[in-house]
């Protein structure tokens, strides 16, 4: 079961986070209703963190997703940390179910702004932040910014290096060849799985991460978020490093990545000598999207760093 709570983030914006299993007694009041997350595909249903006895839940997490991504893709993660901890997954801006207004801003001061609210406004200071790719940048930027309300961070899959105006264009060029609008799910799974020209081999679970991404319209299934909002929010980091603001992160950091993934080992690695507390991790066959490709072996090399860092008082 997952409960929606309204969350204001920046310049008004309002977004939608989601918290995973009952919430724990004594809560502060709610900004918002209690929903399910609607089923975009079976994944995601099957995701879905279900109510259980009440645990003793002290601390907080908040995951935050990659670019096009969703709150409900970190729903199996959330399952087992809703168990012992507050899990609480937010839909960033132009993402999921949050507003996407064509005024607002997509910059990394606004990503940042969102996730420093949700925190403030959800009570779960001080927290853990997990992040996945842009997610990543935003939790180590926002560690950086209040190292009060961040206890811990655990960066997946985001590298800190400068990927260039060639990396900007590429992404262009790729929502252009999307075949939209896809007549179903399964040309949906079809394409980002197997046909797509960046798919170097078939890979299911890549196509059932996209296919959470997309909600049926009268033509057909299309993306719930903007791909021009999309290249907007990821042009704020694409050309620069985000070196210096690793070296500002005093708390306990972990360095997850897939080691097919998009981060290599040489710059995971200088990421871990680069932060204060540093420590690193790799998850044997997984890509970019580590929960998704190997979610017990994502499992087995996050749970011991939360457990040494939510254990400390």
């Amino acid at each position: 079961m997952a409960r929606r709570i309204d969350v204001t983030g920046a310049g008004g914006v309002r977004l939608a986070a989601w918290e995973f299993g009952d919430p724990p007694k004594g809560d502060p009041p709610r900004h918002g209703t209690d929903a399910m997350i609607p089923a975009q595909s079976t994944g995601e249903r099957d995701g879905l963190a279900a109510p259980g006895s009440e645990p003793e839940r002290t601390s907080g997490v908040l995951l935050l997703h990659g670019l096009m991504g969703r709150a409900s893709h970190w729903a199996s993660t959330a399952r087992w940390l809703s168990e012992r901890h507050r899990a609480v997954a937010l839909d960033q801006r132009g993402h999921g179910q949050s507003e996407k207004p064509p005024e607002a801003a997509f910059t990394r001061e606004a990503y940042v702004e969102d996730a420093e609210a949700a925190l403030e406004q959800l009570g779960l200071t001080p927290a853990v932040l997990i992040g996945h790719a842009m997610g990543a940048l935003t939790a180590w930027q926002l560690a950086a910014k209040r190292p009060d309300l961040v206890r811990g961070v655990i960066i997946c899959d985001m590298r800190a290096s400068a990927l260039g105006s060639a990396s900007q264009r590429e992404w262009a060029d790729w929502f252009k060849s999307w075949p939209l609008p896809f007549a179903t799910l399964a040309d949906v799974r079809k394409w980002f799985g197997e046909d797509d020209p960046w798919v170097e081999r078939p890979n299911p679970s890549r196509g059932e991460f996209y296919a959470e991404v997309m909600q049926e319209s009268p033509d057909g299934w299309r993306p719930v978020f903007e791909p021009e909002q999309m290249l907007k929010s990821r042009e704020t980091w694409v050309y620069d490093a985000h070196w210096e603001e690793l070296t500002q992160v005093r708390c306990p950091a972990l360095v997850v990545r897939g080691l097919d993934g998009e981060l290599g080992r040489a710059e995971a690695q200088e990421m871990v000598r680069v932060l204060p507390r540093g420590e690193y991790a790799e998850v044997a066959d997984a890509g970019h999207l580590v929960h998704y490709d190997q979610p017990e072996g994502w499992r087995a090399a996050i749970e011991p760093f939360l457990d040494a860092v939510l254990s400390t008082p």
